[in-house]
């Protein structure tokens, strides 16, 4: 029986709610990828060009920095990763998670909220920072609900 582990990003509380619900419902291990300083409401003000967020993702390398915890990943073979869409992609602090640790052999599935954009090039973007593990595009769960969540874990 394959183990999973549902490893989320949330800034503002949604996609922390997706996650509680998609770990629950595959009775997977959950992992909150924190950043070492919080993001507040004008950090991430996606109107203003100097606000933390708009300056993260205006440099593709720039990694902020998460609060490094002790986790075998060795005893996952499934990760379903969810994160905001931020500027069309996932926020570089997932860049700084898939680099944390070790993925290699992985199956990562990611999953994400967003106000409006799909997915854009995230799969690409977050390919070199786990480089020998499959990472697959999954699906925007914007609206939560059980049914949706279900689907999706079905399509698996």
């Amino acid at each position: 029986m394959s183990k999973k582990l549902v490893a989320f990003f949330s800034a503002s509380g949604t996609t922390k709610k997706v996650a509680q619900m998609i770990a629950e419902e595959v009775k997977a291990d959950l992992f909150e990828i924190e950043p070492k300083v919080p993001y507040t409401k004008p950090d991430l003000d996606w109107m203003n060009k100097k606000s933390r967020s708009s300056v993260e993702m205006s440099d593709k390398k720039y990694r902020p920095a998460i609060m490094k915890k002790e986790m075998d990943m060795s005893s996952y073979n499934e990760i379903l990763l969810g994160f905001p869409i931020w500027w069309y992609v996932a926020p570089t602090i997932i860049n700084t998670f898939l680099e944390a640790y070790d993925f290699s052999g992985k199956k990562i599935a990611l999953f994400a909220t967003s106000g409006g954009s799909g997915f854009g090039n995230t799969v690409k973007e977050l390919q070199s920072s786990a480089p020998d593990a499959v990472i697959t595009e999954g699906r925007l769960l914007n609206r939560g609900t059980k049914q949706e969540i279900n689907e999706w874990i079905n399509s698996l």
